[in-house]
């Protein structure tokens, strides 16, 4: 069995050792992105408080500012509370997959359960640059919704999303094809772009476990 972290992970990679395979068009992400919600305006007052704030100093923030100081406000946010599943920081993931031991740290999830996570549908990675020399934010996003996919017994698409300073990329796992979302800025008009996806990402979700 090999040893591996989450951070040792490319897109290349994980294609090479797991077969699979990125794709470029899918229903499911456009599902994901074609929102129908719209945003209030007290909403619109608080992601552009959000906004100003980024603005202002988010390209000097570290990881640990910018995930507590907006990626974390914007999605409990985006989100209703529920005793079925909830968004959780720095949980651990591991499992065995086709002769590897797979695990690390996830920035952040949303996964079924109150007081801790059980199973993941969402992963989210956030970088403070493109290049880093812990991992590729493309490769670690992957990996762990390959892992939340076993732990699901490959029952359901898995969504996933990795954050590079300002800019968003969303992503979904379906058997063995992925996909990626152009990015979404979030020092513009895109941020409500950001907020309405994450909403319907929340109620997909929702739908999920409450139908299974």
């Amino acid at each position: 069995m090999i040893q591996s972290n989450f951070r040792d992970w490319t897109l290349e990679k994980i294609d090479e050792s797991f077969g699979l395979k990125q794709v470029f068009n899918t229903s499911l992400l456009d599902s994901l992105l074609d929102y129908d919600n719209e945003v209030t305006e007290f909403e619109k007052q608080y992601i552009k408080n959000l906004q100003a704030h980024f603005i202002l100093g988010g390209d000097d923030w570290n990881e640990v500012e910018l995930e507590n100081k907006f990626i974390s406000p914007l999605i409990m946010f985006s989100s209703k509370p529920s005793e079925f599943f909830s968004y959780f920081l720095e949980r651990d993931l591991n499992l065995d997959i086709d002769g590897y031991h797979l695990s690390g740290r996830v920035d952040g999830m949303i996964a079924s359960g109150f007081r801790s996570p059980k199973k993941p549908y969402f992963c989210l990675n956030e970088y403070k640059k493109g290049t880093d020399p812990n991992g590729d934010p493309r490769g670690q996003a992957l990996i762990s919704m390959l892992v939340a996919q076993k732990l699901n017994d490959n029952k359901f698409p898995i969504y996933g999303c990795y954050v590079i300073g300002r800019n968003w990329y969303f992503m979904i796992l379906e058997g063995k094809e992925y996909a990626i979302s152009n990015d979404y800025s979030c020092v513009d008009s895109e941020i409500f772009d950001i907020y309405k996806i994450l909403k319907n990402l929340n109620r997909q979700i929702e739908n999920l476990i409450l139908q299974n």
